[in-house]
Formats: C-alpha cells, structure tokens, sequence
C-alpha cells in the first residue's frame, strides 16, 4: 500500500513550528510500498501524532492522507489487514497474560499458529513469562509483547513509535530481526519514529520533523 500524506499539519502546531519539516506542510509526502521509512525528531515535535493519523485515532490535522491515493473515510476497515501499530505506551491489557495479550490480535486473524508464538516468545526471552500477567512485567517486557502482537496479523503499513526505547542492545538485535523477517514475508511498508537516527533497520530515507 502507497501511503501519501498532502499538506497535513496538526491542527495545534503552527506555521511556525513546522517550517523546517520533512512532512508537515508538504505538498507531498509518499510512503512507498515495501519501502523503510525513519521519522526522526524531538520529544513533542508531533512523531506519535503523524503515526496516529496515519492509523486514523487521532483525526486533529488539516490537509489530507491518501492510501493507495484514495481518502478513507473509515480508516478502522485498514486496521485487520492492512495497517498495524506498535504505540509508544503500547496499549496492552494488564489484567491479562502475555499470551492472552498477543492472542487478542492473533484470533481475530488466525496469522500465526500457537506453536510460532511460543517460539516468538522463546526468541525473545520471555517464554517463561508466557502465563504471567502483563502488569508484572518491565517495561522492556511490555515493549516486546507488545511488538509481537502487532506481528499477529497480515499488514501491508507496519507503525512503530519508538518500538526499541526500554531495550538492551542484545534484545533490539533479537526483536529487529523478527520484525524485519515479517516486513518482508509481507512485502510491507515500515515506518518508524526516533529521538535519533537509528541504524537498527536498512531505511530508504530518513525524514526530519
């Protein structure tokens, strides 16, 4: 899926503030089809804005946001099988378990086998936690269940909002590698947001907000 984005602002930054942007206020901004995007910029510059109107939650922006060049009005009908997101608070359930949490994703699309999960978890050092509530958890842990689950499901857009920040270098190589072998059996667009260039992912182009 081509992503465009023509003239967006968000509605409580002004003029001012976004002259110097690679997106904001731009003509046109293409996200091309199995392409890696890094949107890099400081804390409040509007990096988990953009990624929330591209996943249609946060609608307080001017100009538009084209997908496959069309508006979508109803941006929820791309989130099961063409868009997916890993937020920066994450958006986990606490009361539920690892396994229950990635398994909300994965039984509405039956993507991955329970026997790839458990792998997934193994991979990622936290097979023993399978059956331990999500509140219990680091914040690390969180960060990687909740990058799996966002695995869980067939997309062609992968949104990741500073996916990486709570992890050691050992578990950004582990966790990197998993992500980039779903990106690709997807043939999927990866966008990404950091407070600094990133050389965890071979980008296409690096954009400044």
């Amino acid at each position: 899926m081509v992503v465009e984005l023509c003239n967006v602002k968000p509605r409580y930054m002004s003029e001012d503030e976004v002259t110097t942007s690679d997106i904001y206020v731009q003509k046109s901004v293409v996200f091309e089809k199995a392409k890696q995007y890094l949107i890099s910029a400081n804390s409040g510059n509007g990096k988990t804005s953009i990624l929330n109107f591209l996943y249609g939650v946060n609608f307080d922006f001017t100009g538009r946001i084209l997908y496959n060049g069309l508006t979508v009005d109803d941006v929820f009908s791309l989130r099961k099988t063409k868009i997916s997101y890993v937020f920066q608070d994450l958006k986990l359930f606490q009361e539920l378990t690892v396994l229950e949490n990635i398994r909300i994703k994965n039984d509405l699309t039956n993507q991955k086998s329970i026997d790839e999960i458990c792998s997934w978890l193994e991979q990622v050092s936290l097979g023993h936690k399978i059956n331990s509530l999500v509140k219990h958890l680091s914040l690390g842990q969180k960060q990687r269940v909740a990058i799996l689950r966002a695995l869980c499901q067939p997309f062609e857009v992968l949104l990741l909002d500073e996916p990486f920040s709570h992890l050691d270098s050992d578990n950004i190589k582990i966790v990197s590698n998993i992500v980039k072998q779903e990106v690709e059996a997807n043939k999927a667009t990866l966008i990404m947001t950091s407070l600094e260039e990133s050389e965890v992912f071979t980008f296409d182009k690096t954009l400044n907000l």
